[in-house]
């Protein structure tokens, strides 16, 4: 074998071998950072969740809003993406306990009778208004004493919590917007913040409030911060002080 046959071969061990090492560094790679995203949203592989869902406001039927199935399907991309199951439930068909199983909760207390029990259970530092009389009010958050109202279509609010019950509880997961277009927006949030809010919660609770800003222009995709709000919501509540419009 003469020095050019001998380069060559060895050029293609070596590019063998280099590719490899790739593919070894990049599967060791996306199995840890499936581990997290399993670990942060409690699904692993073969799991089962459960994706609890409210009913279209002045229905009478079992009539899911457009942008809850929205969420829905956003959620179904994360549990197929751990490799866990999943099963719709009604609000009001939802009995089993908390930590048992992976749970998302999505829509207000009005229409989702589930979330109301878990915001008055775990987040009772968190009041909504849930008057059918229209008036500026309606629908509104207070948190601290402060109001958070929704001017439909340019500032909604929504609710994102993630909540546990002990470190071997399996978390659950809340969505409670002003409207179907602020639970879109926060499962949105959620599927695309996921990495950033395990490393700043870890396996911790969380409740954050969201503004989605001008839905009607934006959709989904345009979503600030409000607050952390864990340990406010987690308090009891105290009586309101001030009234903050949509747009502050």
């Amino acid at each position: 074998m003469n020095d050019d046959v001998r380069n060559i071969v060895l050029g293609v061990i070596a590019a063998g071998i280099s590719a490899a090492i790739g593919w070894c560094v990049r599967a060791y790679l996306w199995r840890r950072t499936l581990r997290r995203k399993q670990r942060f949203f409690g699904l692993p592989t073969n799991s089962e969740c459960l994706l609890v869902v409210n009913r279209a406001a002045g229905s009478g039927d079992w009539t899911v809003a457009r942008r809850d199935v929205f969420a829905l399907l956003e959620l179904s991309a994360i549990i197929k993406d751990c490799g866990a199951n999943s099963q719709i439930v009604a609000h009001d068909a939802a009995e089993q306990g908390f930590g048992e199983r992976t749970e998302f909760c999505i829509g207000g207390p009005v229409s989702n009778h589930r979330m109301a029990a878990h915001l008055r259970s775990m987040l009772p530092g968190v009041v909504v208004n849930t008057d059918s009389e229209p008036g500026p009010d309606r629908g509104a958050f207070t948190i601290a004493g402060e109001r958070y109202r929704m001017d439909k279509g340019t500032v909604e609010h929504v609710l994102l919590a993630r909540l546990t019950a002990g470190q071997d509880g399996r978390p659950v997961f809340l969505a409670s917007g002003q409207h179907s277009n602020a639970n879109h927006a926060a499962v949105r949030y959620l599927a695309r913040n996921h990495t950033r809010l395990a490393r700043r919660h870890g396996s911790h609770s969380f409740a954050l409030l969201l503004k989605v800003v001008n839905s009607d222009a934006y959709g989904p995709d345009v979503v600030e911060l409000v607050a952390d709000v864990t340990r406010t919501a987690m308090s009891p509540a105290p009586a309101p002080t001030t009234a903050r419009s949509g747009g502050s």
